[in-house]
């Protein structure tokens, strides 16, 4: 049997077998952990799997002082944490707008397509990845700076720009799906 050193220095030069040897042997056992936390199974799996995609992305920055299975339960831990509040934030913008009435209309046209559109923000939102639909949240809704969520997330703010920007793409093609359906 490999010791755990040799594992994580394969998977530093690029091992693909062993990180793949890796990913079979944990996957399942790190999947149910997610699910014991955040209560969703399809959520679990995304974070498990951006967890083995950012794994495999820094393997050569990896410093790994604990036990390997003790930094990947770890890191999914904190991912779920991350998960977590996210919905958080998504919720509480979903109930800020649903008190908040539209200013300058009383036409109840008006006030459903308001609600429609409320709905819609949501389900992009729950369809982005983790941290792009929480940088957006805070962006957008919190009133933050690339700056400020950069240093808030301990990213670049290149990073932040790029979610950003994946973000409002994601919303401009539904907007347009929407305004196809409509004609």
């Amino acid at each position: 049997m490999i010791r755990e050193t040799e594992i994580i220095r394969r998977i530093q030069q690029g091992d693909t077998g062993q990180f793949e040897s890796l990913f079979r042997s944990s996957y399942v056992f790190l999947v149910r952990y997610a699910k014991s936390i955040i209560r969703d199974h399809d959520s679990a799996e995304e974070i498990v799997q951006d967890l083995f995609f950012r794994l495999w992305q820094d393997r050569e920055k990896i410093k790994i002082e604990s036990s390997l299975n003790g930094y990947l339960f770890r890191a999914v831990h904190n991912r779920c944490l991350h998960w977590i509040e996210h919905n958080r934030v998504i919720e509480k913008h979903i109930q800020e707008m649903s008190l908040k009435e539209p200013e300058r209309t009383e036409n109840p046209a008006e006030i459903i397509q308001y609600k429609e559109l409320q709905l819609k923000i949501a389900r992009i939102l729950e369809r982005l990845p983790e941290r792009c639909g929480r940088i957006f949240c805070m962006n957008r809704f919190e009133g933050l700076k690339y700056t400020e969520i950069a240093e808030k997330l301990s990213v670049s703010v290149k990073t932040v720009e790029a979610n950003m920007g994946k973000a409002l793409k994601e919303f401009r093609k539904e907007l347009k799906e929407n305004e196809r359906e409509n004609k």
